[in-house]
C-alpha cells in the first residue's frame, strides 16, 4: 500500500481519513474566531502583544490544528493492534506535549512551559494510548511527560540564537511526524470496521479550550524570574 493510494483517500468524503482535511480546517477557524474575539475584548490593550507573543500563539494554534484529525482519526476506529497503539500513544504525547512545551516555555520559562506541555501531551497521550490497552496507557503517559520537559528546555536553551526560526523548524517535523502517523493508521485499520462516526462537535470543543488556555497563558499567566 503506497504513500499515493493515503493521498488518494484524503480525497474520499466517505473515509475517515477523507475527514482529516477537513478537520484541520474547522481547528485552524475555530481557534482564529477564539483569537479575534479575545483580541477586539482585552488582548489588543496588552502592551506589544503581538510582538511579543503573536508568533507563539499562531504556532500554538497551527500545533492544535495538526493534533486534532489524528485524534479524530483513532476515535473512528476505538481499538487498535497492541504495537500500533503503543506508537500512537508515543507519537501523540510526545508531540502534544513538545510543541505546547516550546512556544509557552519562550514566552513563560521551563517551569510553566514544562506544565503546561507534560499536561496537554499526558492527557492527549493516555487518551489516544487507551486504545490499544495499559500499554499505549503507559506510552502515552512517558511520551507527554517527557515531550512537555524537552519542548520547553529547548526554547529556554535558543532564547538568544534564532528562537523563531527553532519554532518553525520545529514545527514543520512535527507536522511531518503527524502525517506519517496518519499514514501508519490508514495501513493498520484497512481490516478494521470504524466503530465511531460523529460530527466536529469534539475538534470544536477542543480547539476552542486549548486555545483560550493557551493564549490566557501566554499572555497573563505566570512566569519565571527570566522574563520578570
Amino acid at each position: 500500500m503506497s504513500f499515493k493510494e493515503f493521498s488518494s483517500s484524503l480525497t474520499n468524503k466517505e473515509s475517515v481519513e477523507g475527514e482529516l482535511v477537513k478537520t484541520i480546517f474547522i481547528s485552524l477557524v475555530t481557534s482564529l474566531i477564539v483569537f479575534v474575539i479575545l483580541y477586539f475584548l482585552k488582548l489588543k490593550y496588552v502592551e506589544n502583544f503581538l510582538p511579543k507573543y503573536g508568533f507563539f500563539i499562531f504556532f500554538s494554534i497551527l500545533s492544535y490544528s495538526i493534533i486534532l484529525p489524528s485524534v479524530k482519526q483513532i476515535r473512528a476506529y476505538k481499538e487498535f493492534p497492541c504495537m500500533s497503539g503503543m506508537m500512537i500513544g508515543m507519537t501523540l504525547g510526545m508531540i502534544s506535549g513538545f510543541l505546547p512545551g516550546f512556544f509557552v516555555g519562550a514566552t513563560n520559562g521551563m517551569f510553566y512551559g514544562s506544565v503546561v506541555g507534560m499536561s496537554v501531551g499526558i492527557i492527549f497521550g493516555i487518551y489516544n494510548g487507551k486504545c490499544c490497552g495499559i500499554m499505549g496507557v503507559m506510552e502515552g503517559i512517558m511520551a507527554g511527560f517527557m515531550g512537555g520537559l524537552m519542548g520547553a528546555m529547548s526554547a529556554i536553551m535558543m532564547l538568544n540564537d534564532n528562537l523563531k526560526a527553532a519554532g518553525i523548524i520545529v514545527f514543520i517535523i512535527s507536522a511531518v511526524i503527524i502525517i506519517s502517523l496518519n499514514y501508519m493508521i490508514y495501513k493498520e485499520s484497512k481490516h478494521l470496521e470504524r466503530k465511531i462516526k460523529e460530527d466536529d462537535f469534539f475538534t470544536v470543543f477542543a480547539s476552542f479550550l486549548l486555545t483560550s488556555i493557551t493564549i490566557w497563558f501566554i499572555t497573563f499567566g505566570p512566569r519565571s524570574a527570566l522574563f520578570q
